[in-house]
């Protein structure tokens, strides 16, 4: 046995590794299996119409935020029964614990934050349910019962990222941050169409808020990496999750339609509606931040290079997300609408740069230090 300093703390690392992954798996297992269910439900709307509360894809909405929500309770309630035993709590597995209602429980930061997405999903899920009840089905996505519904799994994929960041000493905790905020984006850019009840001609609204949470989430991963390449395999992994759902969308709701004896509408476009939602040229918009954030070698300031970087990439964004949308769906390009979200994403990714960058320093915070005591 090795009882030096070294041997103890990689002894330490390797226990983590053994009891931080699974959990970690298992709540982004439950955000990816919410992200398909939402995938499906969007697309299920479009080709073939209402739904009622016990559909499929609902299912996979409710038992995603489930899985996390389970996943999260077991953890809190090992690390409350840990501490009360007077046993070492390690801070690399979902961060330091906090206390809960005064001493009652201790709480992982990034399990906290998880959980309390998922219970909050539990309420708007009965909302939801009464919804359903009074008006028999759902026409729309953006009902007040689905925004609430989805800012909860929004927060429990917060704190999912929040679950990675704080293994970080592991190649599994730094592939789960980069996979978990792919996973963010993805779901974000439904979270917003709240927004499109704003009319702001010339401006596609909508696409400004996807050009801020885009800008936002890809900063964070290139703040938290801390060297170049954060950004990119941060705008990989939405790559990947949109070529995968791209096909699995249409694909699921004929499937399921064709299974519970439903036809399909007949005007229906085939276009995978929430992946299309998706910001086809962020790869290489990424690739530009990142040659943004090299000026910080050449003595720029770490915050005036995040700020330019954010508002370079905002305003690529705004003006290719309304060329995409011409793309998938046809039409003619209105030039006024392309400069005016260029221009109104450029400044609303001012700020997702800044607080992107920020946010990513935030969670390499999460994780202890190399060579601190990481038991509380």
């Amino acid at each position: 046995m090795d009882l030096t300093a070294g041997g103890a703390r990689v002894a330490s690392v390797a226990r983590s590794e053994r009891t931080g992954l699974v959990p970690a798996g298992t709540v982004l297992a439950g955000s990816v299996i919410s992200l398909i269910g939402l995938t499906w439900d969007i697309q299920w709307h479009g080709d073939v119409g209402p739904d009622t509360f016990f559909t499929l894809p609902h299912l996979f909405l409710y038992s995603g935020s489930a899985i996390s929500g389970l996943a999260s309770l077991m953890v809190v309630l090992m690390t409350t029964a840990a501490r009360r035993a007077g046993r070492p709590v390690d801070a690399r597995v979902g961060g330091r614990a906090i206390n809960v209602f005064g001493r009652v429980f201790a709480a992982p930061a990034g399990y906290l934050v998880t959980g309390a997405g998922a219970a909050m999903f539990l309420l708007y899920g009965l909302w939801d349910q009464w919804w359903h009840g009074l008006y028999g089905f759902d026409a729309v996505i953006d009902s007040p019962p689905h925004i609430g519904l989805l800012l909860s799994i929004t927060l429990s994929i917060i704190g999912t990222v929040m679950v990675f960041a704080a293994a970080r000493e592991h190649r599994w905790g730094t592939a789960g941050v980069v996979g978990s905020l792919g996973v963010l984006i993805a779901f974000s850019t439904v979270t917003v169409l709240g927004l499109q009840q704003i009319d702001a001609d010339p401006v596609d609204v909508v696409s400004v808020g996807i050009a801020l949470l885009s800008v936002l989430l890809v900063s964070a991963g290139a703040g938290f990496w801390g060297r170049p390449g954060g950004a990119v395999r941060v705008a990989a992994a939405l790559a990947v999750i949109q070529a995968i759902t791209w096909w699995f969308s249409p694909w699921a709701a004929e499937a399921y339609a064709s299974a519970v004896g439903l036809p399909m509408r007949d005007y229906i476009d085939g276009v995978p509606a929430m992946p299309a939602m998706m910001p086809m040229a962020l790869l290489p918009i990424a690739a530009v931040l990142e040659a943004v954030y090299l000026l910080s070698r050449r003595g720029w300031s770490a915050g005036r290079v995040s700020v330019l970087a954010g508002g370079i990439g905002g305003l690529l964004i705004g003006a290719t997300m309304p060329i995409q949308n011409v793309l998938v769906y046809g039409g003619s390009l209105d030039w006024p609408v392309v400069f005016g979200t260029a221009a109104a994403g450029a400044v609303s990714g001012l700020l997702g740069g800044f607080a992107g960058w920020r946010f990513g320093g935030m969670l390499r915070l999460l994780a202890p230090a190399k060579g601190e005591n990481t038991h509380a």
